[in-house]
């Protein structure tokens, strides 16, 4: 009995090498595997690293305008005229590029002004994460149907190296002259 097995054992030679590539084909893809996943999270963490640095940027700048009063709410007409086609272009002033009957509001006292509540584009700004950003502001007045008009605040935080690509954080907040 057996040397029947031992001459069926001797007729399959070469069988565990075969064996033997198989499973390290298989661990092989394992590895691979695990070494994508790795590579996605770390794009992920860095992602959102940089995108709650622009949702704490965008915190800040959206403060200055909830300090001020309503009448002060505004940007400086001269410093729009030298705005670039990725600020012109945004989708808040309705995506048509150029804009040229775009609706920012301007105030008197922000003329000639480069507070930061008071200039559309500021560029580079530095985040805590020691990366690069470019915060875009803007100012629309509305007036919706029946009721007095509203200032619009919306600011957009891109990246300062890459402007065509998604912005990392827009945000906006709607002023009434009735609080300010």
């Amino acid at each position: 009995m057996f040397g029947r097995l031992w001459q069926r054992l001797r007729a399959n030679e070469g069988f565990g090498l075969i064996e033997l590539l198989m499973a390290m084909t298989i661990l092989n893809i394992g590895i691979l595997a695990i070494v994508a996943a790795f590579n996605a999270g770390t794009f992920a963490v860095f992602r959102a690293s940089r995108t709650s640095t622009a949702s704490s940027l965008a915190d800040r700048q959206m403060e200055l305008y909830r300090s001020l009063p309503w009448a002060s709410i505004g940007l400086d007409s001269t410093a729009l005229g030298s705005v670039d086609n990725t600020y012109k272009c945004d989708t808040t002033l309705g995506g048509a590029c150029p804009n040229p009957t775009s609706s920012e509001t301007t105030v008197a006292s922000c003329n000639g002004s480069s507070a930061p509540q008071c200039v559309p584009t500021q560029s580079p700004v530095s985040g805590a994460d020691r990366h690069r950003y470019r915060i875009d502001t803007y100012i629309t007045t509305t007036t919706p149907t029946g009721g007095r008009a509203v200032r619009v605040v919306t600011v957009v935080v891109r990246d300062v190296n890459n402007l065509t690509a998604r912005p990392y954080v827009r945000e906006a907040s709607t002023f009434d002259q009735a609080f300010g």
